[in-house]
This record gives structure tokens, sequence and C-alpha cells, in this order.
């Protein structure tokens, strides 16, 4: 397996140097006091020591034992899972990024993406247990009654309970407007819920005192369609009178489903058999509630397309440096051996750089997004709020989509980096691929997040949306105009900005007449738009390194490979927008005008 080493130094380049976090944190008064730079750190350093040396050592055995359900519907999770999550919970992680009221500490959710992140990398399965939990709270914080937040929100921060969100079902999956589950008024104000829900990660588990289930169900007479669905919380155990967890409620694990990968989580299928619940936001308004749950996950996915890269990168990179086969082209490059390490051959370097590309470009653009999320729950100012908020449902779908497509292709250079090897589960290299080819289909495929980007986001906003992140990029070429180090990605990067506003604009006016154009441009536009968010995050980046050379740094080495990182990306990757930029507008005909029947096999 790859050994897993928490990327501290990349990490504090994106916080500290790219996006200025000590300083995000001092403007927002929640947060300054608390989140100083010497107690970010040592979070940060007491993070990764916990992923390093509890959680990695665990990702092989969670893929290889699984998970095991028991003829009860209880699941016992693969052996040593348990005691890391004590261990988890005894070190005070859950509650980090809630509010004190409810028992938390107060610290600025960006600081939890990091922990997130070295979490995910070391161990994605584990991390998806306690990850589940933050949706639910946000969700019964959000839209939750003064006394359900006062009876989930405690043991749900501190991580004695875990939290799950339950959508989909058997005979639907991102079309929630026909689902089945049903929710029956009780006498005593709470529902009755029956109905199966699939594909339920953490549903069922050993790791905690109760589980909350965030259950999206119908009332009698509700509406057809998204209208008439409502939103529940369903625990696994019902509270007694003392608000702990009492006597079993009528849910139950009816199977655990047999997946490609993340094995360490126990995905399964929940069977709500007139299981008590209770409402949670207004009647027939569910999925507006759930969006926050969801939106959670949604960055929390994009978060696992960075693991993967980042993963596969170090497994491959430390490969590379010492697997022997052939010589270099330009003569023996390590004469004393019987080969050269495969480091030396430019196709195995292509495949690394864009494995450390996408990780360190992926994980300045979560970083970001973050960053955007503490300003709307905590800005100074409504303005401030609603700018970063329009910015945040901007990128989201970005982040979520292009990062799990190209954190999937990083994986797979991963295992093209081991050769032969990468094909066999002892390296681990596969694994990841397995793991993370999730990614791209839960919390909305890629085609899903695609739609929502152009038509929702774009489209319907008549461009406002993504004028306000041009305006950025616009405003840094103007600022690095005469930078002549800079020329060459500030013209890349001008030509670009320009032309995403052209293609978006042609792609409106056809769809015009055909809204059949959103569908088929919607994929190769979101790539197109990742690829060039990218672009400018890397930009930055390279301003970033410039400077600190400038201005004198005994880490010379690390910022010139920013820089040449930078130019690998620009070369070598940002040309791929071409080919997305032809497609786009090629029109809907080829994809529309064969008929159904003329689909042979």
């Amino acid at each position: 397996m790859p050994e897993y080493k928490a990327p501290l130094r990349e990490i504090k380049f994106v916080t500290d140097e790219l996006l200025d976090m000590p300083a995000h944190y001092a403007s927002l008064p929640q947060f300054a006091d608390v989140a100083t730079p010497d107690m970010v750190d040592a979070i940060i350093t007491e993070g990764a020591k916990f992923c390093e040396n509890v959680l990695a050592p665990l990702n092989k055995v969670g893929d290889e034992e699984g998970c095991t359900r028991h003829e009860d519907g209880s699941v016992t999770t693969p052996t040593g899972f348990k005691a890391a999550y004590e261990q988890f919970v005894e070190a005070g992680w859950p509650s980090m990024t809630h509010k004190e009221e409810v028992g938390g500490q107060g610290l600025p959710e960006s600081l939890g993406i990091v922990m997130s992140e070295m979490v995910g990398t070391s161990n994605w399965s584990w991390g998806m247990y306690p990850g589940l939990s933050h949706g639910a709270m946000n969700t019964i914080s959000r839209w939750g009654t003064p006394e359900q937040n006062e009876s989930y929100m405690p043991k749900l921060v501190s991580g004695e309970w875990t939290g799950t969100m339950c959508l989909t079902e058997p005979h639907c999956g991102s079309d929630l407007g026909i689902l089945k589950t049903k929710a029956e008024p009780n006498a005593d104000g709470s529902y009755a819920i029956s109905g199966t829900k699939i594909f339920i990660s953490a549903g069922e588990h050993d790791m905690s005192g109760n589980i909350i289930h965030i259950v999206l169900a119908r009332l009698p007479g509700a509406p057809e369609g998204t209208k008439g669905i409502s939103l529940f919380i369903v625990p696994k155990f019902n509270l007694d009178a003392n608000g702990e967890a009492g006597d079993k409620n009528a849910v139950q694990c009816g199977s655990i489903e047999h997946k490609m990968g993340i094995h360490g989580n126990s995905t399964c299928v929940m069977n709500f058999d007139g299981a008590k619940g209770f409402l949670i936001g207004p009647e027939n308004k569910g999925l507006n509630a759930m969006f926050t749950f969801m939106n959670t996950a949604r960055i929390g996915t994009a978060l696992q397309g960075v693991a993967a890269a980042e993963g596969s990168f170090q497994g491959a990179l430390a490969y590379a440096k010492d697997r022997l086969a052939m010589r270099a082209l330009t003569g023996p490059a390590a004469p004393e051996k019987a080969a050269d390490p495969i480091i030396v051959h430019p196709d195995v370097r292509k495949m690394l750089l864009t494995q450390k590309a996408f990780a360190e470009g992926g994980r300045a653009l979560v970083y970001l997004t973050s960053q955007q999320n503490d300003i709307v729950h905590y800005g100074t100012s409504e303005e401030e709020k609603k700018a970063a908020d329009d910015m945040l449902g901007f990128l989201t779908p970005i982040a979520k989509a292009f990062l799990t497509e190209v954190g999937f292709e990083a994986a797979n250079h991963g295992v093209q980096v081991f050769g032969g090897h990468g094909f066999i589960a002892e390296w681990g290299m596969e694994q990841i691929v397995r793991d993370t080819r999730i990614s791209m289909l839960y919390e909305g495929t890629t085609g899903i997040q695609a739609l929502d980007l152009l038509g929702r986001k774009v489209l319907m906003t008549q461009g406002a949306a993504l004028k306000q992140f041009t305006k950025l990029v616009h405003n840094f070429c103007k600022e690095e105009a005469d930078n002549e180090e800079l020329a060459p990605f500030v013209a890349q990067l001008t030509e670009l900005n320009k032309e995403w506003g052209d293609l978006t604009m042609k792609i409106g006016m056809s769809a015009m007449k055909d809204r059949n154009e959103v569908g088929s441009a919607s994929v190769d536009y979101l790539m197109y738009s990742g690829y060039v968010t990218l672009a400018y995050l890397w930009a930055k980046m390279a301003k970033a390194s410039q400077v600190a050379l400038a201005n004198g740094t005994s880490e010379e080495d690390f910022y010139k490979a920013k820089l040449t990182t930078a130019r690998f990306y620009f070369s070598r990757i940002l040309p791929r927008t071409k080919a997305h930029a032809a497609t786009m507008v090629a029109g809907s005909d080829t994809l529309m005008d064969l008929d159904e029947e003329h689909f042979a096999f």
C-alpha cells in the first residue's frame, strides 16, 4: 500500500500564501480570536498524525474485510474502524467546526476541510462515517425546530451519534420526484415512515450509539413530483425521556450493497417499516431543506477527487523513483545500476505531473470554496454574504464534477505508472481507482452537475454567476499584464476568459430554439469551465511562487517546482479546452437524430 504522508507544506502554501487564510480568519469576528495561526498549525499537525498513524494503516484492512451484516440487521465494521472512531471522538475532531452553544469548538469550516482532505486521502471509506454526519448536522441546524436542535445536535456534534442522508430508492436515483416512501401522521405529532432506501452510506454500523437518518418521504395527499416531498428525522433508536437512545425504531439494514470500491463503508439498503419520524422544515419543501445536506456532501465529494489525485501521486512518485526499467533516452542516468529509475522517462513524468497538477490545483479550488462558505455563514455584511453565496453556488458543481473526473484520471495514471504491478491489489493503487469511481456518481452525476452549472447557475441567471467569476480572472490578468514572467499564463488566461463568455452566449442563443442544446453542451461546458478555473488558480499559484522567490527564500526548490508545474498545466493540460470548446457548440442533432429503435446491438 502507498504510505500516506499528509502534504503539510502544500496545504500551508494554499492556506497561507494563495488564499491568505490568516487574514481571512482575522476579518471574521467569529474566528479572529480562535483561528490564530498557532492554533491552526497545531490542529493540522495533530490531524496529520492521526491520519498517517491511525487511519492510513486501516485503509487496506477496510478494503479486504468489508462490512458484515448479521441476521438481526446489525452491521460490524472492519477491524480497527470502531477503535479509530473512538479515538477520533475522544480527541474532539467531530466538534471542531460547530458552534459552541451546541458543544462545538467554534472553528471555521474551511479548517475542517483541511482535516477532511487528510482523513479522506488516508482512508476514504472510514472518513465517510463522520463525514456524512456534517450534512445531517447542517440540515438540522438550519431547518430543525429548537427542540430538534436540542435533542439531536449535541450528541451529533460530539460524535456520540452519527447521521445519514436517505434519498435514493430502488426505482429512482437522481429523479427524486418519483420517490414512493410514505409518511403517515401519528396521533402524537410524529409520523410513521415506510419505504425502502438504497445506496445509504454508513446506513448501519457499530461505531456510534445512535444513527440519525435524514429521510425524504411523501405526506398523504402531497402533490406529485418534487413539490410533494417532505423531510424527516428518523433515529435508529428512539429517544427516551432523558434524550438518550432508547428502544429500537422500525428501521433496519436489509442488506449491504456489493460495491466496486469503498468496501470499508457500509452502503446499505435501509427498510423503514412504520418507523417513527419527525418532520423537519415545512411540509412539501423537503427537497429545499435536503439541499443543505446535499451541498455539504457535494463539496465533500469534490474533495474525494483531490484525495484520489494526491494519494495516487504519492504512491506513483515513490515507485517511479525506485523502479528500474530501461535507460533514459539521453543516456544512462544511473550507470551504476542495471537500469534507470522510470522517473527519467518523459511519459512517466507526464503522468506524474498530471497527478500533481490536479492534486494541487484541486486542493486550491476546494479550499477556495470553503473560504467562500465561511463568508456565507459569518460574513460581516449581507452584501458580502450574498456575493460569497453566489460564488459558492457557481463553483460547487464545477468542483464536484470536474475534480472527481480528473481525480479518477489521476488514479488511473497511478496504476499505469506501476505497470503490471498497478493491477495487483497488494500495491494499493487499484484500490484508489475502485474507491474513487463512485465519486462521479453519488451526490449527482457529472451530467447532472453539468446541467446545474450551465442550465441553472449560468443561463438562468443570464450569465450573472459566470460574470462574477470571470471578473476575478479579468482583474488578475489586468493586474499582471506587465509581469513578463507571468506573460505566458496571462495571455492564455485572458483569451480563455473571453472565449468562456462567447461560448456561453452561443449556447444560450441555440438553446432558445432547442433546449436539447443545453444538455448536449453541458458536460463539455463543465469540463471547459473546470480547466479554466484551475488555470486561474495555477496562475495565482505561479504568482505567489514568483513573489516568494523574489523576496528570497530557503525553499527555492519548492517554489520552482510550483512554477514548473504551472507551466506544465498551461502547456500540456489546458489545451484540452480546445476540444471541449469545439464539441460543446457542435449541436444536438448528432445526439438526438438517431431514432431509438435504430440503436442496435
